[in-house]
Formats: C-alpha cells, sequence, structure tokens
C-alpha cells in the first residue's frame, strides 16, 4: 500500500476498533489506543477479559460491536489472522490494519478479494506521525 493509500485511510476513517486492546498500561495496545484518541480517533475494542479501557467499551466479540467497523487495528499474533479475517469479512469493515510485525500473506489475500483495505506490518500511531504531521 502507498504512503497516499495510508493517508488516505487515516484521514477518511475515525472509528477504530482494537482487537487485542489490553488495560495493561505496559502493553503496545493501552499506548496506541489513547494516542488515537488523543489524535482525534473513536476508538472501542476487542479482549474477552477487559470491559473498559480509557473510559471507551471493550466488547468481548467482534459480533458485539454495535456500530459499524470502518479500521479494525489488531494486536493479536499472525497465527490468529486468518481466523480473524474469516470473522471480519461478514462484517464488512472498510480496513484491516495489522500491527508491526503482524502479517499473514493468505489471509490479507482473502480480506482484500472480500473489498477489505488491508494495510500490514504497520504501526498505526508512528503511520499518523509520519504521514499526518
Amino acid at each position: 500500500m502507498t504512503d497516499s493509500e495510508i493517508k488516505k485511510i487515516l484521514q477518511t476513517f475515525k472509528k477504530v476498533t482494537v482487537v487485542g486492546i489490553s488495560s495493561n498500561a505496559s502493553r503496545p495496545s493501552f499506548d496506541v489506543s489513547r494516542f488515537l484518541m488523543d489524535h482525534g480517533y473513536e476508538i472501542d475494542g476487542v479482549n474477552p477479559k477487559d470491559s473498559e479501557v480509557h473510559g471507551r467499551p471493550i466488547y468481548v466479540q467482534l459480533k458485539d460491536v454495535p456500530h459499524p467497523l470502518e479500521i479494525v487495528d489488531v494486536f493479536r499474533a499472525p497465527e490468529h489472522v486468518p481466523d480473524l479475517v474469516e470473522e471480519l469479512i461478514p462484517l464488512k469493515p472498510k480496513v484491516i490494519w495489522l500491527q508491526e510485525g503482524v502479517s499473514h500473506p493468505e489471509a490479507e489475500a482473502k480480506a482484500r478479494k472480500a473489498g477489505i483495505q488491508v494495510v500490514a506490518d504497520l504501526c498505526i500511531k508512528k503511520e499518523i506521525r509520519r504521514l499526518l504531521k
């Protein structure tokens, strides 16, 4: 994906559902979700162990999120991506964003074939800093 395509995603979509969000301040998802909120994004998340992070609701499953999905920011290991894509395809998010260190080419191709934009192996926080100065 080109810088201009990533920049367009970051400027167009303002709702981010963080899969693997954590209330543990030492986890990257905690910091990134706070950064997103501080930069005008509306966040919620999916984690069966938490019900709230940064005062925002956390859901047990993606299907529990009560609004259409825009960006789904994934903090899960690569081996979980195929099942996650299967779960996401019927929910029709606009973008699946796989955080830095996370990629799964076959699952990414399946998501793209279903009409979902995919950003892989990039940190959304770093990309906002780099592209939306």
